[in-house]
């Protein structure tokens, strides 16, 4: 890049004698709640320069790690380039070019004869990351007649969502702003997500006291924490319930709100009794005195404000009962729906605390089909089945493989990672069993050399998206250039789609602009307005909530209390004796020996270069890390004769990967950190498909039995 050109770059102004353009566009690469603003600069219709937007709402011109890499994210070269048939056997990778039409055709043919043949239950529609087209694939799968729509949310998120839901009626959000005190559960936003990490960096600023609950030392916890509780992995439940118990004991916990707005509390505190400090102590590594010194501070210093992760807590086979467990220490001090506590969330579109009306509930539901088959899991997660609105796509493998309750025939997959399941050798091979698979994608993955037809989606830059913000903020983009090759935005493919499916939906039929403008149809603002704008707008129908609503007019529970012990789950207890009201605490090992397996494997934990698999294949981002690696302590590794950068086997009861050993005194002895989604060396492979959370169907990820050996043999080079 010449000077002039770089000058002019960095000063942000189009100029037509270098021919640049600055298009405004947002990064999709994380979940829908922090697509952080970009100013993409543009020569020739190609980008050559990404910088984040200043004044854009939560971000302010900042990017991450992840987000920096975005030219290389839209330039990969694996994608995928025009619509095509399979021509070779399942896996081989082998196609045929096809046009946009031949493509849609043979989709709507084939499904509709499943649809006749076999009822429109016998396919599933799933969609992977990001999350901001499902509100259209959700409205798409009921039209169809299905009540089989699957997403990620089958192993994150969710299961949070459900637990809040268990105990309030729906999810909460940290009022920091009002906050004198923080608890953070599995929370690293230094490095997993700065727009959150900025504000907590902010409230210690002002004074405000942190208490981490962590097994790893982090940057969150070195940096920020009055208190690190560094508990052992899977016992957060045990540590809620053990700060319960001296809070109640000590008389901290707010009596009259207990008496007025909470359901099961003797029930409740009677359990939590038997977790002593010592028992705690003992279950959970975390000192007694420091026991005493945190549930103090909570509940004394208050109000207080909650975060989690997604699903750290939850990824274990006790997770949702640890979570409610969580959910229920917030309600006994009183901070569910206090200012500076606990408020609701009451989404707008995707998932996002927008504060302001649309029409999304009515776009999805208007066409929930009824008196049709149960839904994917429904039978073995009944508490899933009550709350999450989705089918559990993580019993997927196990309908395709059994045929039961029903045969399913068909999977349209929209982004489909198969390395978010356990073992995930075992998901193709059952998916390889069915008639007929779509895949829609970015790049070609191992899941879409299994497909029948693929089709090429594009990224956000060259798409049009509708993007809400918290704050009353609302946006739809413009592409910043023509997608590439034949590719088309995922939201688009729907609306085309639709017309060759045997559904009655005229607006979906009617294309992407349609369905957009029906969704805002309740502001007073155009989507030509939104595409306009240089950044997101503040509707005026944007109304913050008044804190102490919900416990004023009653929560949104079947009792219409905060339910310490749950209605719903006394009413499907009846049926299924196993599943307990109380959020009851257990351990969440798999059944391996401990003497053949001695470590704790614990997988996800996040990278700052790392989005599950998203950007392995990008160099900039996978040069931080280059090969897998697992973090172990030094302790551990001279166990075991291992040095830093050694080759180690990690191995469990389903089999071993070999990679890189890292040492780090974050993680405590014994405990093994790896992160997933490596094509070369996928951790997930060694979680035992069947080790799920009976009440979530969520895979118990952060706690397996595993075993660490330095490798006798150096693994040949590898092709990322």
């Amino acid at each position: 890049m010449n000077s002039k050109l770089e000058a002019l770059s960095k000063a942000k102004i189009p100029c037509a004698e270098t021919g640049v353009e600055v298009h405004k566009s947002i990064c999709d690469i994380c979940t829908p709640g922090s697509h952080c603003g970009l100013d993409v600069y543009v020569k020739d219709g190609k980008i050559i320069k990404i910088e984040g937007t200043e004044g854009f709402p939560g971000s302010n011109g900042k990017l991450c790690t992840k987000g920096a890499s975005n030219r290389q994210f839209v330039y990969q070269e694996n994608r995928i380039r025009t619509p095509m048939r399979r021509t070779g056997p399942r896996g081989s990778g082998e196609f045929e070019p096809i046009s946009w039409e031949e493509a849609y055709r043979e989709i709507g043919d084939r499904l509709n004869a499943i649809k006749r043949t076999s009822g429109p239950e016998a396919v599933c529609w799933y969609t992977g990351y990001t999350k901001w087209y499902r509100t259209w694939l959700h409205r798409l799968t009921y039209s169809f007649g299905s009540r089989n729509y699957g997403t990620e949310s089958s192993c994150c998120f969710k299961a949070t969502q459900m637990a809040w839901m268990t105990v309030t009626g729906r999810n909460y959000r940290p009022d920091m702003r009002n906050a004198s005190v923080f608890l953070g559960w599995a929370c690293n936003t230094l490095i997993n997500l700065h727009i959150q990490g900025r504000e907590l960096m902010e409230f210690k600023e002002r004074g405000g006291k942190i208490i981490i609950v962590d097994p790893r030392v982090t940057e969150t916890s070195r940096k920020l924490a009055d208190i690190h509780l560094q508990l052992k992995p899977g016992t957060d439940g045990a540590l809620a319930l053990g700060l319960a118990n001296l809070i109640i004991q000590r008389g901290w916990y707010d009596k009259e709100y207990v008496r007025a707005h909470t359901y099961g509390f003797e029930e409740y505190a009677s359990y939590a009794a038997e977790f002593t400090p010592e028992r705690t102590a003992a279950i959970t590594g975390v000192p007694a005195d420091l026991l005493e010194k945190a549930a103090r501070l909570y509940a004394t210093s208050g109000p207080a404000a909650s975060y989690t992760s997604a699903a750290a807590v939850t990824h274990h086979i006790n997770g949702y009962n640890n979570y409610r467990a969580l959910v229920a220490l917030q309600a006994i001090c009183g901070n569910i729906d206090r200012k500076g506590g606990m408020l609701p969330i009451h989404t707008s579109l995707a998932y996002t605390d927008c504060g302001f009306p649309t029409n999304e509930a009515h776009f999805i539901h208007d066409k929930e089909p009824k008196n049709c088959r149960e839904a994917i899991g429904a039978r073995r997660f009944p508490v899933w089945e009550a709350l999450a609105g989705e089918c559990q796509a993580m019993d997927l493998p196990r309908q395709i493989e059994t045929c039961t309750p029903y045969p399913l025939k068909a999977l349209v997959g929209f982004g489909l990672n198969h390395r978010m399941w356990p073992q995930p050798s075992k998901f193709l091979k059952a998916v390889d069993k069915l008639d007929f698979i779509v895949a829609i994608d970015l790049v070609t993955t191992e899941f879409t050399k299994h497909a029948d037809i693929l089709l090429p989606a594009c990224t956000s830059m060259e798409r049009s998206e509708l993007k809400g913000y918290p704050g009353g903020f609302l946006t739809c983009t413009k592409p910043a250039i023509e997608p590439l090759y034949e590719s088309k935005s995922d939201t688009q493919i729907m609306c085309e789609l639709a017309q060759y499916l045997d559904i009655d939906d005229d607006l979906m039929k009617s294309g992407l602009r349609a369905t957009m403008e029906y969704l805002i149809e309740p502001l007073s603002v155009s989507l030509d307005e939104l595409m306009e704008a240089p950044l997101p707008l503040r509707m005026k129908e944007f109304k913050p909530y008044i804190p102490g609503t919900y416990t004023k007019n009653g929560f949104e529970t079947k009792t219409g209390k905060l339910e310490l012990k749950s209605a719903i789950i006394e009413e499907i207890s009846k049926d299924y004796p196993d599943l307990n009201p109380l959020p009851t605490y257990h351990d969440s090992y798999d059944g391996a020996d401990p003497k053949q397996f001695p470590c704790t494997l614990i997988t996800g934990a996040r990278l700052p270069n790392a989005v599950h698999s998203r950007l392995h294949s990008l160099t900039w981002p996978r040069s931080l890390r280059p090969d897998p690696a697992a973090d172990l302590n030094p302790e551990t590794a001279r166990e075991s004769g291992i040095a830093q950068d050694d080759w180690i086997v990690l191995s469990t009861s389903c089999g071993q990967i070999t990679v890189r050993a890292n040492l780090t005194h974050a993680a405590k002895p014994g405990e093994v950190y790896m992160y997933h989604g490596y094509p070369e060396a996928d951790v997930n492979e060694l979680i035992p498909a069947d080790h799920l959370d009976p009440y979530s169907g969520f895979p118990g990820f952060k706690q397996v039995r595993c075993r660490v050996e330095k490798a006798k043999n150096i693994p040949a080079a590898r092709e990322r």
